[in-house]
């Protein structure tokens, strides 16, 4: 019978972070006439392990400077001209026809520019028309181009036209030019076509925390030795909380940039701005898998199919949660006629005395993908567990592109991924720390205590999102 993890004893999400002292903080029994004194651990038990989930952008990105409170960055378009919503009243078997192109900004991902913007076909190229419904395709010739959005092709077909268009306004057939036709002695090519670039843009947002303790609870020694993930120990609570807090604010410079939206509601402008982090973006401008995790190579031939049509990046890593983790070592090991059995994972050549490797780091179909463990998205008290609005996993290319920086005004190499934070000659944001009050070492008011302040003030700059996949349940 199938077993399952029982509900009790469960997790603890919150276990010691609050807004005042705990009562567990320091020793409140005095009573040395008890003559059963307690056996103690002089130290903390470490129970839930590294606690901290920052480090993925670490990982494949960068920190860079900016100075301005807006960072703006241009992305190639596309090279070559299709339109997959454009309309003919044209007959069957007509010689020729006129189309009229009806895509808007973005549709299909093929064209930028504006609804409003002249078609990129000329007189004399040549184009392949393809019907919508699957009937059919014809060559043809472009023999007149009424601006912004309408132009007449000339059939290379003796029956013309194989299907009868619907309307001007309608969306019967794909358009792409794959190359010109002219006579002899004819002039040249009339018009030319301008680079399309598209123009990006995020701003920085400004993050604060602050811990403080008083004079008197400094002096305060505790009977146990603390210790925190950066390597902090002793026997004074407040460092631990300290440094506790640091280590929070360490976690929330990463995780505002994944999951920071800008601020679209205008009754609430006044209370921030917000910015474009990293989920918001490839929602917007990326590719989304939904409805569960692609645990099966049909998927992934569905998600390289994707591929092909956007950046074709050849080295991507997949950064998944436990499910998703396992859902593709189970996917790679059933190609192997003996994994059903679990016997021959990894490399295929596990024997019964070593450790059987049941995981892989990655394969390679189409592309190279690498497989990486998130803690984010495994952490109970972040993205872990959540029952609407959960992530399984995101794809990030690897490397880094080649964009114009309109604050350097040149192309520069950037990581598909980095952090621009504010800086200038006098005043470094990216991350500043100082400490206010009169006690621990602090001169700075009459106020009998000492605040630990910090500061950040970053964006996240998710270049080339077309290359960028989200996993979303």
């Amino acid at each position: 019978m199938a077993g399952s993890v029982q509900v009790t004893p469960g997790f603890q999400l919150q276990p010691s972070a609050t807004q005042v002292p705990l009562d567990t903080n320091y020793i409140t029994n005095f009573d040395f006439l008890n003559q059963y004194l307690p056996d103690t651990y002089e130290k903390e038990f470490e129970r839930y392990g590294n606690r901290t989930v920052a480090s993925f952008l670490r990982m494949v990105g960068a920190e860079l400077p900016s100075n301005s409170d807006l960072i703006k960055w241009a992305e190639q378009g596309r090279l070559h001209t299709k339109y997959t919503k454009v309309g003919t009243a044209a007959l069957l078997n007509a010689n020729t026809a006129v189309f009229q192109v009806n895509d808007i900004v973005g549709e299909g991902g093929f064209q930028g520019g504006h609804s409003t913007d002249n078609i990129a076909i000329r007189v004399g190229q040549t184009v392949m028309i393809d019907q919508n419904d699957g009937s059919g395709s014809n060559k043809g010739i472009v023999t007149d181009v009424t601006l912004p959005n309408t132009f007449t092709v000339a059939f290379y077909e003796l029956n013309g036209l194989v299907t009868a268009g619907t309307a001007l306004g309608g969306s019967d057939v794909t358009v792409f030019v794959y190359g010109s036709e002219f006579a002899k002695g004819t002039l040249g090519m009339d018009g030319s076509l301008e680079a399309d670039d598209e123009i990006f843009e995020c701003s920085p947002i400004i993050l604060k925390d602050k811990y403080a303790v008083n004079g008197s609870d400094m002096a305060q020694i505790g009977w146990i030795e603390v210790t925190t993930e950066n390597g902090a120990n002793g026997y004074l609570w407040y460092m631990k909380s300290e440094h506790e807090t640091r280590l929070r604010f360490d976690d929330y410079l990463e995780t505002s940039m994944l999951e920071a939206v800008p601020m679209d509601n205008a009754a609430n402008a006044n209370a921030a701005k917000g910015t474009d982090g990293i989920f918001y973006t490839i929602e917007n401008r990326g590719n989304v898998w939904s409805g569960g995790i692609p645990a099966a190579l049909a998927d992934f031939d569905a998600i390289i199919s994707r591929l092909d049509k956007q950046g074709a990046i050849e080295e991507n890593v997949i950064f998944v949660n436990r499910d998703f983790g396992f859902a593709i070592d189970d996917m790679l090991a059933a190609q192997n006629s003996y994994g059903a059995g679990g016997t021959s994972y990894g490399l295929f050549d596990n024997d019964e005395q070593m450790a059987l490797n049941l995981g892989f780091t990655g394969f390679r179909r189409g592309y190279d993908f690498y497989k990486s463990d998130w803690k984010y998205l495994n952490d109970p008290t972040m993205r872990g567990g959540l029952s609407s609005g959960g992530i399984n996993g995101m794809m990030v290319p690897a490397g880094s592109t080649t964009v114009y920086d309109q604050v350097l005004g040149k192309n520069a190499k950037r990581p598909f991924l980095h952090v621009r934070y504010r800086a200038s000659e006098t005043e470094d944001r990216r991350y500043k720390t100082w400490i206010t009050g009169s006690a621990g070492g602090a001169a700075t008011s009459d106020r009998d205590a000492m605040e630990v302040n910090y500061l950040s003030e970053r964006a996240v700059c998710t270049m080339g999102a077309n290359n960028f996949f989200l996993f979303n349940d």
